[in-house]
């Protein structure tokens, strides 16, 4: 398949295309293709996600900006707000606005980009809306993306999306 046209890709294929009056200093990873008429791939203003702490030594709270790595994206994030902690199991809300979370516990939490980044909710799109949390050179965290504020178009730097 390496170099061949095809007239359609399905679910699983890998898949490479040209795109006509772009630099290639133009594009970083991260960045996202879609269509500009049907639902395009906006920036990421922040999201409210599902977080499950695997392997954390100390306790997270609101303020820690770790790295998250949602598909080829690699930003960091600040916890704006852990809005409430939760039971890994029946998802039932065990506290809300709890000061911190620590190894074993599921959280829902509010989560502010440090630079432009594209996510989407698990919903609509699984692959965008899948992240692990990286710190200290090892994965603290998995989470899932449960809803979106995107950024205003007519907002700086939303012209490039990543």
């Amino acid at each position: 398949m390496h170099h061949e046209s095809l007239p359609e890709a399905v679910p699983g294929d890998n898949v490479g295309f040209n795109v006509k009056n772009v630099s290639v200093k133009e594009l970083r990873r991260g960045y996202v293709a879609s269509d500009s008429k049907n639902d395009p791939a906006k920036g990421t203003q922040d999201f409210t996600a599902q977080v499950i702490v695997l392997n954390h030594p100390g306790q997270i709270g609101n303020g820690y900006s770790p790295v998250l790595d949602c598909h080829t994206a690699h930003v960091a994030c600040k916890f704006k707000e852990i809005t409430e902690k939760m039971d890994r199991r029946s998802g039932k809300v065990l506290e809300t606005a709890p000061k911190f979370v620590k190894s074993g516990d599921a959280c829902m939490v509010i989560l502010e980009p440090s630079k432009p980044m594209t996510v989407e909710s698990f919903q609509e799109y699984p692959p965008l809306g899948r992240f692990a949390v990286r710190d200290m050179r090892q994965t603290v965290a998995v989470g899932v993306i449960k809803s979106v504020t995107k950024k205003d178009a007519s907002a700086k730097g939303a012209a490039k999306k990543k």
